[in-house]
């Protein structure tokens, strides 16, 4: 019944969710039109939707966005790869777990944008360096995630997988990671929108590859129509929005069955 209702009521969400950017994008226009706010500072909000729309079709700014999500993708997917073993096995290693609590501690609070110039010493500028960026800061809400999912499994389930003969390897990979599952999707999901933010920023401060920031870096200066730098902004949104969306789907399709996610719909 919950899945059937939360399907009804999407178009009503998506419905209310374009009125609402309308409704910004209106006022934004009015503020501006009206010379409340300085154009030099914000463009009207029509200019900016038309040099959006000019950009997206501008295949030396859509190298540029390619540039942006490869550091994304694999940012993300270095992450992933390092982050789920590991948290399965402090998640199913009290020893393990409380071995390392200090180093995660120390390491977590670390902002990735203060490793910048550590990076650009070992790695350059180019694209290996956002990529290193990106994992690092995507990797932590993966890591917690997947510690709390296994931490979550049930010890009956375990108890009774051993009973069967299974050895903790089997337990982690039959047991322990499917019924995670959900909560490691979730970590991803987290961790889609801080890659990209972390992709953008860095090329924002470090220059360098192609990359969105890297062209708002460029057309930043005195003299540079401003709506070319907000249009910018507004491809990053895009970005997030699409992928924040892809990834919700993605959630939805795969682990409707999990209650928390049931609940939700």
């Amino acid at each position: 019944m919950s899945l059937a209702l939360g399907a009804t009521d999407a178009p009503g969400r998506v419905g209310r969710g374009l009125i609402g950017v309308a409704a910004f994008i209106g006022l934004a226009e009015v503020v501006t039109r009206a010379g409340i706010v300085n154009p030099a500072y914000l463009p009207p909000a029509s200019s900016v939707l038309g040099t959006t729309g000019r950009l997206l079709v501008d295949p030396a700014f859509l190298v540029h966005v390619a540039g942006t999500l490869a550091a994304w993708a694999m940012g993300l997917a270095a992450a992933a790869a390092i982050a789920i073993p590991i948290g399965l096995l402090l998640g199913s290693s009290r020893r393990v777990r409380d071995a390392s609590a200090a180093a995660v501690e120390l390491l977590r609070p670390i902002p990735s944008v203060a490793l910048i110039p550590l990076a650009i010493l070992l790695l350059g500028r180019g694209l290996d360096m956002r990529v290193a960026l990106v994992a690092y800061a995507s990797a932590w809400p993966i890591l917690f995630n997947t510690i709390y999912g296994v931490r979550e499994l049930d010890p009956l389930a375990i108890d009774t997988a051993r009973a069967f003969g299974l050895g903790r390897s089997e337990v982690i990979r039959r047991i322990a990671l499917p019924s995670a599952a959900p909560f490691i999707y979730t970590g991803l999901r987290v961790a889609a929108s801080i890659a990209l933010i972390l992709a953008v920023s860095v090329e924002l401060i470090a220059g360098g590859a192609p990359g969105i920031g890297t062209w708002m870096l460029a057309n930043s200066g005195a003299g540079v129509p401003r709506e070319l730098l907000y249009a910018g902004i507004v491809v990053s949104g895009l970005l997030g929005l699409a992928i924040n969306g892809l990834m919700v789907a993605g959630e939805r399709r795969l682990f409707a069955w999990a209650p928390r996610l049931r609940s939700r719909l």
